[in-house]
């Protein structure tokens, strides 16, 4: 059977949905009318002050006071144009937004990185399923739902726009960034939903910024510590990379971030990181794809963009090439300083500044931060944490199961018989280890941790005579779910020989790391499940007790054996 709800659950989401408090029009629909505060605000700022509104440098709040104060001054004294926050707490974050936002003679705008919630960077809050488990999801709707409540979360806190989604591509199973972090390796499915979770926030009130421009998916280095290059023609990266980007542009997508690549079929500068090349995002993005929102640089502190374009000169070039926001700059005050002797050196015109810092300003308007209004300092954790996001929360891991080979070694399991529950991986106990020994009584739970030697794990193989069926979950328990799975040698022996006989298998990781365990794919039953987290083991353990019908898709191509697409 299938699992039931709360009954008040669709009463819950009906009013989510449709209490919504959505903007009439879109961020990208305003910025054709006159605004009457734009035009206020711009004209009293000179030539320094409209240049510094292009910057937007980092804020933590788990650095201490120091630091605290140190942006503080930058606030004060530069007058930059906004934040972009990282790790600490929300409740500290309610706090020093209200503190920053007081300091600051024009609003500044409030952004944060979250691909999967605050809990991307905040302690104590909500982290929804990584996007790769999103991608194996069937049902947008859900995933519209998840961007309503985390424009919730974030406008609680005060933050106005969410560095999200990814909508890269991820079409190299060894890319060292982007990976889980994608919805998969089909275009359509990507933009699909992307779209879903875009829309969501963008209705919720939230400013969004999609990445990385023109497509960060397939590349095997990382652009924090190097320059990734793209040796691929215009034709294809146009009919591929480039596809949710044109959809989610025609969706009213209100940003686009740029990413550190070197493209040569786009431009043939050497070493030129996209974010620096006009005909990238001024020729392609801006004119070709008609993009009319804010054109944001990934981190200008990267070793991607730095390595080469040292000295400040990177954020030089990026205005240049386009950038209405540069966020991270690795010396705001010394990137001001240079883009004004730009200007007087006739390198960057003024009327393009101009042009960025209305987009800007107007940006600050649809956030509603030309209303000075202070964040509520109290309750904030709780008020972060609602009892329908978890419900939802659930809901989307459960839609993400992703049965493959078959549900017969699963329906074949019984109840009252002896079961011999194994978690590999781990030292201790898992949720899924509890949730299914509620279930079948006559159970019997083994851990072996990730170094399990022989002698352990035959230890473990000659008890296991004594039971009638096995079921065996595969955990990474590393905090980011990527490639490279660390499992004694053994330990994979162990996986090989159970998968030639009945036991059912659950993997609590990336999907990709099926490739290295040889022979899963002769497994009867093999429940996907994407990620460590309590309510994936929740969602899976239900599959496996037959009280939820897994509906979710593979989302990207593992091997011969499991193919985009997979599940029952």
């Amino acid at each position: 059977m299938i699992r039931k709800h709360f009954s008040i659950l669709t009463i819950l989401f009906a009013s989510t949905v449709f209490s919504v408090n959505a903007q009439q029009k879109s961020y990208i629909q305003t910025l054709e009318e006159p605004n009457a505060w734009v035009d206020s605000v711009f004209n009293k700022m000179g030539r320094r002050q409209k240049i510094a509104q292009l910057f937007f440098v980092r804020a933590h709040t788990n650095k201490g006071k120091a630091y605290e104060d140190s942006v503080g001054r930058v606030i004060r004294r530069e007058r930059i144009g906004g934040l972009v926050f990282f790790q600490g707490g929300p409740g500290r974050q309610a706090i020093l937004t209200n503190t920053y936002q007081k300091r600051a003679r024009t609003p500044l705008l409030i952004a944060t990185d979250g691909e999967w919630g605050l809990g991307m960077r905040l302690d104590s809050t909500m982290s929804y399923p990584y996007q790769m488990a999103l991608g194996a999801i069937q049902d947008k709707n859900l995933i519209y739902k998840m961007g309503l409540e985390v424009a919730k979360d974030f406008k609680r806190i005060g933050v106005h726009m969410n560095l999200a989604p990814d909508v890269d591509i991820n079409n190299n199973p060894k890319n060292p960034i982007i990976n889980y972090r994608s919805f998969g390796e089909n275009k359509y499915n990507v933009a699909t939903k992307a779209a879903a979770y875009m829309k969501g926030m963008q209705d919720g009130g939230l400013l969004v910024s999609i990445k990385h421009f023109p497509g960060h998916g397939d590349t095997d280095v990382d652009s924090h510590y190097d320059l990734p290059q793209l040796n691929f023609s215009k034709a294809r990266l146009d009919s591929l990379e480039i596809y949710p980007f044109r959809e989610l542009i025609r969706e009213g997508s209100a940003g686009v971030m740029i990413a550190h690549m070197n493209i040569p079929s786009l431009d043939n500068t050497p070493n030129l990181p996209s974010t620096l090349s006009r005909p990238i995002v001024t020729g392609i993005l801006r004119e070709e794809l008609g993009f009319k929102g804010l054109i944001v640089s990934d981190a200008m502190e990267m070793k991607g963009v730095v390595k080469n374009f040292k000295d400040g000169e990177a954020d030089v070039l990026g205005v240049i090439a386009g950038n209405d926001i540069l966020e991270l700059s690795e010396n705001s005050s010394r990137a001001v300083k240079l883009v004004r002797h730009a200007v007087r050196d006739e390198r960057i015109s003024m009327d393009q500044i101009d042009a960025s810092v209305r987009r800007i300003l107007m940006a600050k308007y649809w956030a509603g931060v030309n209303v000075r209004d202070t964040i509520n300092e109290y309750n904030v954790q709780a008020e972060v944490n609602r009892p329908e996001s978890m419900v939802l929360l659930q809901q989307l891991a459960d839609a993400s199961m992703t049965l493959l080979n078959g549900p017969g070694a699963i329906k074949a399991l019984g109840i009252d018989k002896r079961t011999a529950i194994i978690s590999i991986g781990t030292p201790d106990v898992t949720v899924f280890q509890r949730e299914l020994s509620g279930f079948y009584k006559n159970s019997t739970l083994f851990t072996l941790d990730k170094t399990a030697n022989a002698n352990a794990v035959a230890k473990v193989l000659r008890e296991l005579n004594m039971f009638d069926q096995v079921i065996i979950g595969i955990h990474d328990t590393r905090t980011r779910p990527g490639n490279g799975i660390v499992l004694s040698q053994d330990l994979k022996m162990m996986i090989r020989d159970m998968s030639l006989k009945n036991a059912v298998f659950a993997l609590f990781a990336n999907p990709y790391n099926l490739a290295a365990l040889t022979g899963i794919e002769k497994s009867k039953s093999l429940v996907v499940a994407y990620q460590k987290e309590d309510f994936m083991q929740k969602a899976a353990a239900a599959v496996i007790k037959n009280q939820l019908t897994p509906t979710g898709k593979l989302p990207v191509t593992v091997s011969q054996f499991f193919r985009y697409g997979d599940g029952e």
